[in-house]
């Protein structure tokens, strides 16, 4: 059977050394280097260094949780599914459960928030985030998961709020995406994560499809 799409979109960001990571961290930037090219042998291959929560990601439990699961545990089913993009550019600072209280979120719904993050220089600086009142509100709603075009899905709180509240609630996170030229509505989304066993966290590639 062959499918057809109007549109198919990559929302992942491009991995290189010079790529935006979380707050500048010079740590988290990627490092490639070749391990052998034509002038010492017969292939060319390399080898990446990389912090699991570079680029677009996805985090698990453990990240925030001790004991908590990490990526063997993730259901392709939850990550292979429709999702809604909603449109919080007008939002400043950070997302809050107001911000969220009239877009009709439902149960088992899989959002990305599409934010001024997208259009402006500030990934490495005051990003809009997802503030615990919102992260709550999203638990409550029993949603599959959330995406948003920031490197963390927050910045500013004491004690990791947020992140806990949706991992207590089983609620998957991805981070990292890029949403510039993504309209608010429903896609079709792929995001398929390395399968790093024991791993708190993964790289994903995320395809939506129009």
């Amino acid at each position: 059977m062959l499918l057809e799409f109007e549109k198919i979109i990559d929302i992942s960001m491009p991995v290189s050394e010079d790529m935006p990571v979380y707050k500048g961290k010079s740590e988290k930037k990627p490092k490639l280097y070749t391990v052998s090219d034509f002038d010492k042998g017969y292939v060319y291959e390399s080898c990446i260094e990389m912090n699991l929560h570079t680029g677009t990601h996805i985090d698990l439990p453990l990240h925030m949780i001790p004991g908590g699961d990490t990526v063997e545990s993730l259901r392709l089913d939850k990550l292979i599914c429709c999702c809604r993009v909603i449109d919080l550019t007008a939002v400043k600072d950070k997302i809050t459960a107001s911000d969220l209280e009239d877009k009709e979120i439902r149960e088992n719904d899989f959002i990305l928030l599409k934010t001024r993050n997208s259009y402006e220089d500030i990934l490495e600086k005051e990003f809009i985030y997802i503030d615990k009142s919102a992260a709550r509100f999203l638990a409550e709603k029993k949603i599959k998961g959330v995406g948003i075009d920031s490197l963390g899905i927050e910045r500013a709180q004491p004690g990791h709020e947020s992140h806990k509240l949706l991992m207590e609630a089983k609620v998957y996170i991805l981070e990292g995406l890029i949403l510039k030229d993504v309209m608010e509505g429903e896609y079709i989304m792929l995001a398929l994560p390395i399968n790093i066993v024991g791993a708190e966290a993964a790289p994903v590639r995320v395809v939506l499809l129009k």
